[in-house]
């Protein structure tokens, strides 16, 4: 039996593809390849190019493969830009989800491990939140997570469709040999816009926002590493495989670090000056998102390697300086 890998040429997904080779996992893999690469993508896994949206071709990729577990990366996930243009967002998510769900169905394939975010909370009402807290997102990105939460729960309630939402925070690093890791176009997330800073690629970094409800007025996220969100998911796989009910989990490090003191921790791990200067706040940016993972630690019993965000960004900057300008080197 195999794991199908949806989005496994993307940041994430290719991580995902990388640990389950390395587990002796049978993998095939679909993406569209509009933001994953090709070159991310194990060898040892087989590869489908096509979108999820495209039930025909989900149909065909389920009837070639003999597939156990669906672990599912493939969405939209820049916040400013689903506030700009929230139907792609709902197109691509939440249609999306619709339709895999239909062809999972069909193709007697019952499981399956979900990539959601901690934007599904929007605004959280405790400075450390639980998988029980309000869920009210703030941008479309969020809603369209909340609303492919939502769906799975009724495809489990009329199906039998067992899944497990994973929300996670704000993830970063690189795979340890630093063979693979975040290459976007354009990069919006945090940590590598910082390392291109540090490598001189670009001239400063820019905080968006100074004026939030925080100790230093910038945003506060929690960082988790990308393998040991990887391992997050093989374990919550092996918990649907157990038998066991859907259920969400939160996958963070419990701990809050805000972009200024991220900042300064690439500062100490990379040697370099890295400026930066503040510009206006972005819409749809919550003050702080910090995660309460003791679920994950107790049910999946998740024990993740990187607590410390100064390895973190290290394992990044490994990645950064082996490939400059990313995949296409």
């Amino acid at each position: 039996m195999a794991v199908l890998v949806l989005g496994g040429a993307g940041y994430i997904g290719s991580h995902m593809v990388k640990r389950l080779v390395e587990q002796g996992e049978d993998v095939a893999v679909v993406d569209n390849l509009v933001t994953g690469h090709r070159q991310a993508v194990s060898k040892k896994a087989r590869f489908y190019k096509g979108d999820v949206r495209d039930r025909a071709f989900l149909d065909d990729v389920f009837q070639k493969e003999s597939i156990d577990t669906v672990i599912h990366f493939a969405a939209f996930s820049i916040v400013p830009e689903s506030m700009k243009d929230p139907l792609k967002y709902f197109d691509n998510n939440t249609g999306g989800v619709i339709t895999l769900l239909e062809a999972m169905h069909a193709n007697h394939v019952n499981r399956i491990v979900f990539s959601s975010t901690a934007a599904t909370y929007g605004n959280p009402e405790n400075a450390v939140i639980k998988e029980t807290d309000v869920q009210n997102p703030i941008n479309p990105y969020g809603e369209s997570k909340l609303m492919m939460e939502k769906i799975m729960h009724w495809a489990d309630v009329a199906y039998g469709i067992k899944f497990v939402a994973l929300r996670y925070f704000n993830v970063a690093g690189a795979a340890e040999d630093g063979t693979i890791g975040e290459d976007h176009h354009p990069e919006t997330h945090l940590i590598p816009i910082v390392l291109q800073v540090a490598l001189g690629k670009r001239s400063e970094l820019q905080i968006f926002g100074d004026d939030y409800q925080t100790p230093d007025g910038s945003n506060v996220r929690d960082y988790v590493h990308v393998m040991d969100l990887a391992d997050a998911h093989i374990l919550a796989m092996k918990y649907l495989q157990a038998g066991h009910e859907s259920a969400a989990f939160n996958l963070g490090s419990s701990t809050g670090f805000s972009v200024k003191q991220i900042v300064a921790a690439a500062r100490e791990a990379t040697g370099e000056r890295i400026p930066a200067k503040v510009a206006p706040r972005r819409p749809g940016d919550p003050d702080t998102l910090v995660a309460k993972s003791d679920k994950a630690r107790e049910i999946l019993h998740w024990q993740p390697k990187y607590d410390d965000v100064h390895e973190i960004i290290k394992t990044a900057w490994n990645w950064t300086q082996k490939h400059p300008n990313g995949f296409e080197d």
